[in-house]
């Protein structure tokens, strides 16, 4: 089964939406899934070696995200919220985390059999 993961939220927003979204996606590929993420809008901001995680929380999201490269799940980000999107505007992707399109998305969009939005 192909499941398509969007995130959209700021990675550190005082929440734990973002951390649970990959808690799922490990679980999934664990489960032999076929998932793919794309990020969008401020949660660009989990794809730069810049995001650190806030003093006190205890989850490095983009080191999670790293570990989903990694097991070769797809990532991809919205290039034009690179410059648009989250606090690191203009920084630039980790290796593993391709700039990507809204065309791309819509891609991924026809070819998924779920879709999943944090």
């Amino acid at each position: 089964m192909k499941v398509l993961i969007v995130f959209n939220r700021e990675p550190y927003d005082n929440t734990d939406v973002t951390w649970n979204g990959l808690r799922l996606a490990k679980k999934l590929v664990e489960n032999t899934q076929d998932v793919r993420l794309f990020l969008m809008n401020d949660s660009v901001d989990m794809a730069r070696d810049v995001c650190r995680p806030p003093e006190g929380y205890d989850q490095d999201l983009s080191a999670m995200l790293k570990d989903l490269i990694r097991s070769g799940v797809p990532v991809k980000v919205c290039g034009s919220c690179m410059a648009r999107c989250g606090i690191f505007k203009n920084h630039p992707y980790f290796e593993g985390a391709e700039k990507s399109t809204m065309q791309a998305l819509a891609d991924w969009v026809v070819d998924s059999d779920r879709i999943l939005t944090f």
